[in-house]
């Protein structure tokens, strides 16, 4: 992980637990940024709550000087955020990866991942953008998954499955070897994955079934 300071965007969700991460590398933060104004002049772990997301002030900073994370679990917010970083100052999120992940030499990592403690990633896995892999999470050999990806914790990924971009995994799911999961579907909690989903489905159970939207 980069040793710049770090600007994150956004004191809610999973701000904190960025923080926690950035700080478990021995990371400086610089300050977080969030548009509640209401957070405005507070501290989070003695970390101080300074401007909205979007303020030159901080923001010119990025770059040269400093990284940015975005600490956002709405994908719609997190995608504003992220192409504002890329529109204003032609640089990509910093990965959040915590000291007590996992990670393969051979895996694959792109810009933008949050990676909290004990998750596993896999010889010549694949995680490319902005997902966000929770706590515990396994993620085994020759796994691919698409941009914008969440898997909550505990879950674990079998080797050489496929995720589609924007996908929703809930916490303590299976998915076994080989299956491919499509683009914006949704596996819920606790499922067992046996057989492929399709895009925009929505799954859940042992064995995983498809529930009506």
């Amino acid at each position: 992980m980069d040793k710049k300071p770090v600007i994150i965007l956004g004191a809610k969700g999973i701000g904190p637990s960025a923080a926690e991460i950035f700080k478990s590398n021995n990371v400086e933060i610089y300050c977080f940024l969030e548009d509640d104004k209401s957070m405005h002049g507070t501290e989070i772990d003695f970390v101080s709550v300074l401007g909205e997301t979007d303020d030159d002030g901080y923001l010119k900073y990025i770059g040269k000087k400093c990284d940015a994370f975005v600490a956002e679990d709405n994908m719609k917010a997190r995608k504003k955020m992220t192409k504002m970083l890329n529109d204003r100052r032609k640089t990509m999120p910093a990965n959040a990866i915590h000291a007590q992940a996992i990670v393969s030499d051979s895996a694959h990592l792109g810009y933008g991942n949050f990676i909290n403690a004990r998750a596993v990633l896999g010889a010549y896995s694949k995680v490319p953008n902005h997902c966000l892999i929770h706590s515990g999470v396994i993620i085994e050999y020759n796994v691919e998954l698409g941009d914008y990806v969440q898997i909550g914790a505990g879950t674990q990924i079998n080797s050489g499955v496929t995720v589609g971009e924007e996908t929703f995994i809930g916490s303590g799911v299976t998915v076994v070897s080989g299956v491919k999961i499509g683009k914006k579907a949704n596996i819920g909690a606790g499922s067992v994955v046996i057989r492929d989903v399709k895009d925009g489905e929505t799954v859940f159970g042992n064995p995983a079934q498809t529930i009506e939207n």
